[in-house]
């Protein structure tokens, strides 16, 4: 009896260890949650001293991730408005509006009386009605630390007309998220999906909501048959009859279908070359009935780090053909037959029996130089399909020009990313910012592209990625600016003495070497000190490239 006793005790003590653990998890989370309440009611205490609707042209948007970009539903305008971007220590959260003027390329920053409070991951749709309006719902709003975040379940809508917010107070709205997606079907805005998070669980969902743009009331819809698993970072998009909306990926890379009329689910089975598992993809709504995928990210995890490899491709979904392609770029004329011009001087002193042997995918880097001296390397493939695609074209062609663009110099094109916004507008894709990272760094982007989805000719380059917009703290970086107080510029100057002596003991470039000699040369060098900037996490491959990629600076720097 003793040892039982015993036993039950300590079941007991367990028991109430596990209660008391449990409540005090609860408590911190709901004052967390009151923290951040407080936070948000102090920017928006900030928010309520503008008065007047203020308009004025200005540089294009800082870098941010999970923003909002729409099209104007009746203007030749995108919309973008808030989203977070990290620094590396802190987390920045933004309820900033800009208008992007398309024919007059001019970016202008609206500041509108009693706007939402600042947020990223939220979903915004836009509807022509009453001079045109965008609708926004829900999103997360996250402590400078990113280590405690608050999840919106409220309701706005800007009327783009009269430069108005409105904040739409509606019983039965789904719970607070982000990460979920919301598309205009008829009269009515879906919402499903997304996740929550939180100090005591991480949920995801697969619910699905209606808001009536025409009694103002939300209500949970309830489709029969099987859904998707819960899941966020989904695409959704709505059929071209307005029926139902087709879901594709997230997290459960799963996909269904939702016929309005009966709300049931459908699983549905593309056909066509699907894009290879990834997370963090753009999506937008193209003409023809078709939705577009781009870019986003496949995460590679083994037992001693995470490394995540970015896409810059593009897929189309034919919705009504059910079917999966991937995008090619043609390439313009004028660039073809500068290219073909090229190609056929170097041709000249080729025998008539070559024969070029079938091109691989080809693997293109590229290195960017940020304002702090860090290298951001950037992986393109362009792939063989391409130019089997141009060479079937060429063939055609009676002079033989064409086959000679095949080998053509790869096509302008944004940089592989996470994250970025999409948006369509007559035609035309729209691609503003997103991130991806080198090591342990994380790089948000500013940068703006459109490609004409009629021609598929060649992206624009409407706003150029800037290195000095660039920013990264780590965490001893802080630190130490921190104790150093007052004597920065004491400090400062000492810096610059070491970089120019770290710069000088760089192996030097010998007279009339040429880059290839000289990478080889000094490889060990250059290899040891990209380990040593990327940390001993970092793999070996990616760490190559970044040393090959240092010494290249350095050497056209020398010459």
């Amino acid at each position: 009896m003793g040892k039982k006793g015993k036993k039950e005790k300590k079941l007991k003590g367990a028991e109430k260890t596990a209660a008391k653990m449990e409540k005090k998890v609860s408590k911190r989370s709901k004052r967390e949650e009151e923290d951040l309440e407080a936070l948000i009611a102090e920017f928006q205490s900030l928010d309520a001293k503008k008065t007047q609707v203020l308009e004025t042209a200005c540089p294009p948007p800082s870098p941010r991730l999970n923003a909002s970009l729409c099209a104007h539903p009746e203007k030749d305008e995108l919309i973008l408005f808030g989203g977070e971007f990290f620094n590396g220590k802190k987390t920045f959260l933004y309820n900033e509006l800009f208008f992007y003027n398309i024919k007059k390329n001019i970016w202008v920053k609206a500041e509108i009386p009693n706007p939402p409070p600042r947020r990223c991951a939220q979903q915004a749709v836009v509807v022509p009605q009453g001079g045109g309006q965008m609708w926004i719902f829900g999103g997360e709003f996250a402590s400078p630390e990113g280590e405690q975040f608050y999840h919106y379940k409220d309701l706005w809508v800007l009327h783009l007309g009269t430069r108005t917010w409105e904040q739409i107070k509606a019983p039965g709205a789904p719970s607070g998220r982000s990460g979920h997606r919301m598309v205009l079907s008829k009269r009515q805005l879906l919402v499903f999906g997304g996740f929550h998070e939180s100090a005591r669980d991480y949920i995801y969902y697969n619910d699905i909501h209606a808001f009536n743009l025409d009694t103002f009331t939300w209500s949970r819809l309830q489709p029969t048959g099987t859904g998707p698993c819960p899941r966020s970072a989904c695409q959704m998009t709505p059929t071209p009859d307005g029926n139902g909306v087709i879901i594709y990926g997230g997290y459960s890379k799963t996909r269904a279908k939702k016929d309005q009329e009966k709300w049931t689910w459908t699983r549905v089975n593309p056909s066509g070359v699907k894009p290879p598992p990834r997370s963090g993809f753009s999506l937008a709504v193209g003409p023809g009935g078709r939705a577009l995928l781009f870019g986003g990210v496949c995460d590679e995890e083994d037992e001693e780090s995470l490394e995540g490899d970015f896409f810059n491709d593009l897929y189309f979904y034919d919705i009504n053909k059910n079917r999966w392609f991937p995008a090619q770029l043609k390439g313009s004329k004028s660039e073809k037959k500068k290219r073909r011009r090229g190609k056929k001087e170097e041709q000249t002193n080729e025998t008539e029996g070559e024969k070029e042997e079938p091109q691989g995918p080809t693997e293109i880097i590229k290195e960017v130089m940020a304002e702090d001296g860090t290298v951001m390397t950037i992986k393109e493939v362009i792939p063989a399909t391409q130019a089997e695609e141009d060479s079937e074209e060429e063939e055609e062609d009676e002079d033989g020009e064409e086959e000679e663009a095949a080998a053509m110099a790869p096509l302008v094109e944004p940089c592989p990313r996470s994250s970025a916004m999409a948006t369509v507008k007559h035609s035309k894709l729209y691609l503003y910012g997103g991130m991806f990272e080198v090591g342990d760094r994380q790089f948000t982007l500013s940068d703006l592209y459109s490609l004409d989805l009629h021609k598929m000719d060649q992206w624009d380059v409407l706003v150029e990625m800037d290195p000095k917009t660039q920013e990264w703290l780590e965490e001893s970086e802080s630190e130490d600016e921190e104790a150093k107080g007052g004597d920065e510029e004491e400090d400062g100057e000492e810096e610059e003495d070491s970089e120019e002596e770290s710069e000088e003991d760089h192996p030097p470039v010998k007279a009339g070497e040429a880059l290839a000699d000289y990478q080889t040369r000094t490889e060990k060098y250059w290899l040891g000190l990209a380990r040593a900037n990327m940390g001993p996490d970092a793999k070996e491959k990616k760490v190559q490239k970044v040393g090959h990629a240092m010494a290249k600076v350095f050497f056209e720097d020398q010459e």
